[in-house]
C-alpha cells in the first residue's frame, strides 16, 4: 500500500544521484503544470536555479537535513528535505511540502 499516494503533502523522492524516482500526487499537481513532462527519470538538480541547485548538490554528496518555509501565490509552505536510508545504507533524500497557515499555533511541551 502507497499512504503517501494521496497525501495531502507534496512528497518527491531522488536516488544519491539526484534521480527522481516517486512523485505522490500532490507531488505531480505541484510541479507538472500543463505543458510540463513527466519528471520520474529526470535529475532534481535540473528542476531548480541557483543557489537551490548548488545547495541540493551539496546534500546529495553530504547528506543532511534542510527546513525552511517559502511563500509563493499567496501560500506558505514548510518544506522539509530529509536523507533516505535503506537497511541503514543512504539512498538519496526525500522532499516533503506542505501548506501551512501564515499565523500559527505553537505550543512548548515539558517531558
Amino acid at each position: 500500500m502507497d499512504y503517501m499516494k494521496e497525501a495531502d503533502v507534496a512528497l518527491t523522492v531522488c536516488d544519491k544521484e539526484g534521480k527522481i524516482i516517486y512523485m505522490n500526487d500532490k507531488s505531480r499537481r505541484t510541479f507538472l503544470k500543463p505543458g510540463r513532462e513527466e519528471l520520474i527519470g529526470k535529475n532534481v538538480l535540473d528542476c531548480h536555479p541557483e543557489p537551490a541547485r548548488s545547495q541540493l548538490a551539496d546534500m546529495l554528496q553530504h547528506p543532511r537535513n534542510n527546513a525552511y518555509t517559502i511563500e509563493k501565490g499567496g501560500v506558505k509552505k514548510l518544506i522539509f528535505q530529509t536523507p533516505w536510508y535503506d537497511g541503514g545504507e543512504y539512498q538519496g533524500f526525500m522532499e516533503l511540502s506542505m501548506e501551512i497557515p501564515f499565523e500559527m499555533k505553537h505550543a512548548v511541551r515539558k517531558g
